[in-house]
């Protein structure tokens, strides 16, 4: 059996990708990024995946991602250890711990905050998550903004032959989650006995998943944590756990209507609506956050301009 942990030119039937994350830091904490990759944009509506730990914080100490813009897209927290205290500028300000979600619609403008609780300091803690973007299609990138908040107990699950999945938004596998979407997509986290089979969902065009714990086979060959597989349209394929089991977060949708422009936090479909957007927040046009309206992240290119020879990223590029 080969061994496919590094993306290379011989992959195995049914395999476009492997995607290795790139190490970043949010509000002084490493999160490992695997969208966007140069090497894709995106796979269904998900633009942004970012492994969040697993990780420690001191006694005191916690996250501390300030307030901060977004347009264009639907934001999407899932937790597996921790909690974080999400705050945005229509006055939501909900915890969310293991098995939640969070979903937030940024449509044509919020601002929001995610932080350790002031309760949960003193005791400092773990975190271990993921975050997602999820793109607006074209004719909803400009829709009222909200927040839905989705305790676990209310998503649906099932369980067959050692493996358990929860279907964290969508459709697949003849389960439907509560969480509103604007376009065609699935989003699941799945715990696979060793030895255990899950098949890759019919009925999306694009698929992907992400090895979050153990190890993984398609085809034949075997995929380490921290990879992201995104899988040819139309294959039956089927993801085996190795002799440790393993856990995945599998994800994708429908293709978009079209490629996107990404700023910092900015997504459209329009390169004019990005650079509106860089206007606003630096014109202090975005609504505050209630609550925690004291201080905001700057927006990157003010930073890097601070820095003698530095250059900012342009929209239509991934940045940090």
């Amino acid at each position: 059996m080969s061994d496919a942990s590094n993306p290379g030119p011989a992959l195995p039937d049914g395999v476009d990708l492997v995607l290795l994350p790139r190490v970043h830091d949010i509000g002084g904490f490493e999160v490992r990024r695997a969208l966007p990759a140069k090497e894709r944009q995106m796979v269904g509506p998900f633009i942004f995946f970012d492994q969040m730990g697993p990780g420690e914080f001191l006694s005191g100490r916690g996250l501390d991602v300030r307030p901060h813009p977004h347009i264009g897209l639907s934001t999407v927290t899932y937790l597996f250890d921790g909690a974080i205290q999400h705050r945005d500028s229509l006055g939501s300000d909900q915890p969310i711990r293991p098995g939640d979600v969070n979903w937030m619609v940024a449509g044509r403008g919020i601002t929001h905050s995610e932080r350790t609780a002031a309760a949960d300091r003193p005791r400092g803690g773990r975190l271990f998550g993921i975050q997602s973007w999820v793109a607006l299609p074209r004719d909803a990138e400009e829709a009222t903004p909200g927040f839905t908040h989705h305790p676990a107990a209310t998503l649906p699950t099932t369980a067959d032959r050692g493996a358990r999945l929860r279907l964290i938004a969508g459709e697949a596998w003849g389960l439907r989650s509560p969480v509103g979407t604007h376009s065609p997509l699935f989003y699941a986290d799945a715990a696979l006995e060793p030895g255990a089979v899950l098949p890759l969902p019919d009925g999306h065009e694009e698929r992907a998943a992400y090895v979050l714990d153990g190890e993984v086979e398609v085809s034949g060959d075997r995929f380490e944590p921290g990879r992201m597989l995104v899988f040819r349209a139309g294959d039956r394929l089927f993801l085996r756990a190795g002799p440790q089991g393993a856990r995945l977060l599998l994800l994708g949708g429908a293709a978009m209507d079209g490629p996107r422009y990404l700023f910092w936090n900015f997504v459209s479909s329009s390169r004019e609506r990005v650079q509106q957007a860089k206007d606003d927040w630096k014109a202090g046009r975005f609504a505050l956050v209630p609550g925690d309206d004291q201080e905001f992240i700057p927006l990157p290119e003010e930073r890097v301009r601070a820095q003698a020879g530095s250059q900012a990223t342009g929209a239509g590029s991934p940045t940090t």
